[in-house]
């Protein structure tokens, strides 16, 4: 995928690339952005190019610069997924974290702490560890559900662009039309200046939305969270090889010949089925159960992430704002089909 992180920030600070060059963040380059789902074979995942945390970490930085030219919230956006496990979120499913999807965010400041690189810039750059460990206390680099933060608008640009939703221009056209204002509750948030684009950014982002919750993308974080629990509990992974590149956890899972076939398997996924509860004995008589009889079904839920964007409506001389659901009928029926969609069904790969 093309970077966009031109287009979030022509200026681009010396101390952002000197933090990106420790080794820390550097493993970030081989975690990805999609939790393990790239390495299937279900269709749409297979199409996709690699993004890696570390292409998205840097522009989150950038985006976080361009709006506040703050060295201090800067750095805490760059640093945030500092301590993001291989395969990411599939991490908090091996926690039992899969609604919330926090687990992999509990050891950023000990990362931070444990890097000499790192804790030396920010030594000389005069920046307090407290200062950057946490980027949840800057509204503009993280906030809560449904806000528009640089953290959601990186991953949702960089998936417009990756999942084939919209080009690299609409992107930059869309960016171009962000602004800062104060939400209701009070706090700085990214906003939009016409309603028109913050509408199509609205409908672009819920169709990231669908496909971060999509069957496949369930099953497969599911499928992975389980086989890294095995190779656990069997000895030949530790947690603390979570923290290594998903190449180098890749290889040790294939040192044996139990983990290099489930690798296979793992990667082998094409197909989705799905059942009702209580139906799937039905599907013993279908083609499809009998060409594929080591079928493995899961009720599987996960968090459902969306955003539903501030507009700033200067344009009507109005000191008012409204989010997109306020302003756009449509839009906020496709939300809430969306929010109210199930996930108490199963699932299986094949």
């Amino acid at each position: 995928m093309e970077k966009l992180w031109n287009i979030y920030c022509a200026e681009q600070p010396d101390f952002i690339a000197e933090i990106a060059q420790s080794p820390e963040l550097e493993r970030l380059k081989d975690v990805g952005m999609n939790c393990g789902c790239e390495y299937t074979s279900f269709p749409f995942f297979k199409k996709i190019e690699r993004y890696s945390r570390f292409e998205h970490s840097v522009g989150v930085a950038l985006i976080t610069w361009n709006f506040t030219k703050d060295i201090r919230q800067t750095i805490a956006a760059l640093l945030h997924d500092i301590s993001t496990p291989v395969f990411a979120h599939v991490v908090d499913f091996l926690r039992g974290d899969h609604l919330k999807q926090e687990a992999t965010e509990e050891q950023t400041k000990e990362f931070i702490a444990g890097s000499p690189s790192i804790m030396a810039l920010l030594d000389r750059l005069g920046v307090d560890i407290e200062e950057v460990c946490d980027y949840h206390k800057y509204p503009i680099a993280d906030n809560d559900t449904p806000g528009l933060s640089a953290d959601r608008l990186e991953y949702t640009l960089g998936n417009i662009v990756n999942f084939g939703f919209g080009s690299k221009e609409l992107v930059a056209e869309l960016y171009s039309d962000i602004t800062v204002t104060t939400n209701e509750k009070g706090e700085k948030e990214l906003a939009f200046r016409h309603i028109e684009k913050a509408v199509t950014f609205a409908q672009l982002s819920l169709k990231c939305s669908i496909v971060y919750v999509c069957d496949e993308d369930r099953y497969a974080m599911q499928m992975l969270a389980e086989l890294l629990g095995r190779e656990i509990a069997a000895g030949d992974i530790d947690a603390a090889d979570l923290y290594l590149t998903e190449r180098q956890i890749i290889d040790k899972i294939c040192t044996t010949e139990q983990g290099r076939a489930e690798w296979e398997r793992f990667c082998s996924y094409s197909h989705i089925l799905t059942c009702k509860k209580g139906e799937c004995e039905s599907l013993k008589d279908s083609q499809a159960f009998l060409q594929h009889n080591d079928l493995e079904f899961r009720e599987i839920r996960a968090k459902k992430r969306y955003i539903d964007p501030i507009v700033a409506i200067a344009e009507y001389d109005k000191a008012e704002i409204a989010r997109v659901s306020e302003l756009s009928p449509l839009y906020r029926d496709e939300l809430n089909r969306f929010l109210q969609s199930p996930q108490d069904y199963l699932v299986a790969g094949y």
